[in-house]
This record gives C-alpha cells, structure tokens and sequence, in this order.
C-alpha cells in the first residue's frame, strides 16, 4: 500500500526502527492521483510522504523540478529523500495554510501573500532551465486543443449531456488555440492557484510545480486571478493586477489575459466534470458554478459567446 511505502521510507530516512510511532494523517490535495501525507515522527519534526504512479508523467519530474527551482532561488519545499524505484518522496513540511484558508480573510491580510506569490512567477519568468531538466511539454496549439477537448467531453459531454460533435473544430476555439500557441514562451507553474501557493514563514511557497513547462507568462497570472476556489471579486480582481503592475512594471495586455483565462477556465471545468462523475468526488461540483460563470462573463462580447454561451447557461441553470 502506498502509505506502508511511505512509512518504511520514513523510518529509513529517519534511521529509527518499528518501536519509534510515526503519526500518518492524509493530506487531500488536488487531483494529481498521488498519495500525500503528513508524517508526525515521536520526538520529530513533521515532514511530507508523497506516493506517486506513472499514470501521469509528470509526478515522475516532480524531485528534479524542485532542486531546480531550490537552486533558482524559488520558495520551494525541500527534498529530504527520494527513492525513484518506490516512488516515494519526502519533503520538509510547509504547514497546512495555503491562500485557500485565508480565504475570508481582510484583503489587507492577504495582499502580502498575493505579492509574495507574483513575485514568484517574475522570478521564474528569467529563470532558464538546464537542457539536461525534463519539462513537461510547453504549450502550444496542439496542447490548447486538448484542453479545449477536455472542456468538451466531461464539461459539455458528460456533465451537461450535450453532444459535443464539431465543436472542437469550431472556428472560435480554432481561433483562440492557434493564436495563444503562437506568442511567446517563458517558464509557467501551469496549476498557479490558491491551493497550490502555501504560507510558510511569512511568505508564499510554491507546492505541486510538477507540470513546470513553457507557455504565456499570463496563464499563471490568470489561474491566480480567476481562481475558481477563490471566487475573486472585480475588485480583488484589480487588486491582484495592481500589484502585479507594481512588480513587473506593466500590466498585461488585457486580450492575452482574458484569451489566458478563458483557456485557463475551460481546463478547470473538464477537470472538475472529470473528478465529479469518474471519481465519484464530490467535493469539486460547488466550482463548476463558479467557474461556469467566470468564463461566461469573459466571453462576452467576443467570437466566443456563439459557441460556449448557451452550454454556459445550462451548467449555471442546472447548479441551482
């Protein structure tokens, strides 16, 4: 079982035998399919178990991509042990707070974090990898594509009900994928929200960076901002985008962004129709609204709304 794996790991990298209670209290976090618990050793500091599977390849690049960051001078947990052939890794434990928890929290609470958090994808976005470091496939055209499919089947398919035959090949979502596969590339979290930023020692960490790849610098940016678990006011909306005017010394182009979040935002709501229906994990379906909503507000007006604004109405008229 993989929390035994966990376990043996833990006393291994501990040095001390079965006599020694080591405390294993779940974690849930994510959609990843890892195992991930914290270890409370007798007399020790906590620390982190992750169990991983193949099943998505990018939980193998996680220790690699860590000591890379680590190395960049990011905020990121460190690796105490790592055994590829068990597939299992144990980090530093960062606590259990993340922007999520502080979620009705005053603004002028958060907004420390906020920056903290900014000032991390400003970091990454001159950091330069060594060719040797695995990263996940960047974005591009093709990747856009199969998240707009991914949308489609457990969004429209199987959430709604809907056939989705020609919608992929829709001209709007054509559009969208070819010119967001075209612009620049830099280095992106590509799951930047709040569950994934966690506050240690005053400041924002970064944990599941796993899927570091190249893409638009805006998508990390718009993940943060429409954030589904957040639910972000216009208001804390601007805030963010203040900030992060302070730190990059402009803000970006308000076209990448909305194209950035209403890509962002249909990889969200097939994932959440994915987690819902095949995983039987209730947990997700309250963001399917929210997040339904957000993307209905962002294709307003645009070639967008011929396309996914009725489907948008139905999953909001089928919350309630």
């Amino acid at each position: 079982m993989p929390t035994d794996s966990i376990l043996t790991a833990t006393r291994q990298f501990l040095g001390v035998d079965p006599s020694v209670s080591v405390l294993l209290v779940p974690i849930k976090r994510g959609a990843s399919g890892r195992t991930i618990v914290r270890l409370k050793p007798e007399g020790r500091p906590s620390l982190i178990g992750i169990y991983y599977t193949h099943d998505r390849e990018d939980n193998a690049s996680f220790v690699a991509v860590a000591e890379f960051l680590r190395r960049a001078r990011m905020n990121v947990p460190q690796i105490l042990y790592d055994n590829p052939h068990k597939r299992v890794i144990l980090t530093e434990d960062l606590g259990d707070i993340d922007l999520l928890s502080l979620k009705d929290s005053p603004w002028e609470a958060r907004a420390p974090y906020y920056t903290s958090a900014l000032e991390q994808i400003d970091r990454l976005f001159y950091t330069r990898p060594p060719k040797e470091l695995h990263l996940q496939p960047p974005f591009d055209a093709a990747l856009y594509q199969w998240e707009q499919a991914y949308f489609l089947e457990y969004l429209v398919e199987t959430h709604l009900g809907r056939s989705i035959r020609g919608l992929l090949d829709h001209p709007a979502l054509v559009s969208l994928r070819e010119r967001m596969g075209a612009s620049a590339r830099h280095l992106i979290h590509r799951d930047f929200q709040s569950q994934n930023l966690m506050v240690h020692q005053e400041k924002t960490w970064l944990i599941d960076f796993q899927g570091l790849r190249y893409g638009r610098q805006e998508y990390d940016l718009a993940s943060l901002i429409f954030d589904p678990y957040m639910a972000h006011s216009a208001d804390e909306r601007e805030k963010i985008l203040a900030i992060w005017e302070d730190i990059a010394d402009e803000r970006p182009d308000p076209g990448i962004l909305r194209d950035c979040a209403i890509q962002r935002l249909m990889q969200a709501l097939g994932a959440y129709g994915h987690i819902v229906h095949l995983r039987g994990d209730e947990s997700y379906r309250p963001f399917i609204p929210i997040a339904a909503a957000s993307l209905r507000e962002l294709i307003a007006g645009t070639e967008l709304e011929d396309v996914l604004a009725e489907l948008l109405e139905e999953t909001l008229a089928t919350a309630k």
